[in-house]
C-alpha cells in the first residue's frame, strides 16, 4: 500500500471536511466492495491450489489412500480429508 498526500489528490473543501474528524493521522480508505478480488486471483495462487486439490481428488478416486496423499503432498491427513470429501 502506498501513501499519497491528500493535498495532491483531494479538493481543499474535502480536506477541510475530513479535518473535522481527524487531523495529522493516517487513515485507510478501502476500495468499493465491487472491485474486490478473491484471494490469489491476481497472483495465480488460487489456481495452483485448485489444480492441486483436483489432482488430490482424482488420485483418491483412483485408489490412493488418504495417508499416501498426505505424504505425497506434505499436507495433514485432516487437510486431505477436507479436500477429498468436499463437493
Amino acid at each position: 500500500m502506498k501513501y499519497v498526500k491528500a493535498t495532491a489528490i483531494l479538493p481543499e473543501e474535502l480536506i477541510v471536511e475530513i479535518q473535522k474528524y481527524v487531523q495529522g493521522e493516517t487513515i485507510y480508505i478501502p476500495k468499493p466492495e465491487t472491485t474486490y478480488q478473491k484471494w490469489g486471483t491476481r497472483s495465480g495462487g488460487r489456481k495452483l491450489i485448485d489444480d492441486r486439490n483436483t489432482s488430490i481428488k482424482n488420485a483418491f478416486k483412483s485408489g490412493r489412500s488418504i495417508y499416501q496423499l498426505a505424504e505425497e503432498y506434505f499436507l495433514s491427513i485432516e487437510t486431505i480429508k477436507k479436500i477429498v470429501y468436499s463437493k
